[in-house]
């Protein structure tokens, strides 16, 4: 997986005053109510919701855009985006969708500025496959040495599969098994219907199986 991206504070905002109260127990929800308090949010509670979800930019962004060398610039760009206009944001409870949205549109919009300019990514042409399931979670307790090599090969060999997806493909079966989210929150996302949704990754699943496949029969 890649390294965390570490966000400057300087980035956002390095005038801002210390708050004095302790923040890392306050639920998240609780953080969200903080940082939609005044003309800008908290500092304090901002670099908690940083902290705590900063993991979910990186893997986000880390799946959509695995080539891109300036994925820390693109993090920054997210955090910048969250802290100008999470006072917009209604529902705290869905802040972390709301969240893999920014990233998400973030991606899209970097995606169709480079390639008015030059085509950063080599994706596969779109093939006619059959819809399909798959199944591609390993589970594990304890592995030994030869079993956590093969389960590391095998996600090695899963995420240039991923990233070999078409874009579409790509950005709705992150959303679904790394993220986790459900299929209403994918589609509100991505701005197409539960079927689209529903539709897309099965024939990522189905891809990621015929592009696997010969590692998974070994």
């Amino acid at each position: 997986m890649s390294q965390s991206i570490t966000v400057s504070w300087s980035t956002v905002d390095a005038s801002y005053p210390e708050a004095s109260v302790q923040v890392d127990k306050l639920s998240n929800h609780d953080l969200i109510l903080r940082c939609q308090v005044g003309l800008r949010p908290e500092r304090a509670a901002f670099a908690e919701l940083l902290r705590r979800y900063q993991s979910q930019v990186d893997r986000v962004l880390y799946h959509l855009a695995p080539d891109w060398p300036d994925r820390a610039d693109l993090a920054q760009e997210v955090w910048i985006r969250v802290y100008r206009n999470i006072n917009r944001l209604q529902e705290p409870p869905k802040f972390r969708g709301w969240l893999s949205r920014i990233a998400t549109n973030l991606f899209y919009d970097e995606l169709r500025k480079r390639k008015r300019v030059a085509s950063p990514l080599s994706l596969d042409a779109p093939r006619a496959v059959e819809d399909g399931e798959m199944d591609w979670e390993i589970a594990g307790d304890t592995p030994g040495p030869e079993e956590e090599l093969t389960t590391r090969e095998f996600y090695e060999q899963l995420r240039e599969a991923i990233a070999d997806l078409p874009e579409v493909f790509r950005t709705t079966i992150v959303l679904r098994e790394i993220e986790g989210m459900a299929y209403e929150e994918i589609a509100e996302i991505t701005g197409v219907s539960l079927g689209t949704v529903k539709s897309r990754i099965a024939r990522a699943r189905s891809r990621l199986q015929t592009q696997l496949q010969n590692y998974l029969d070994s």
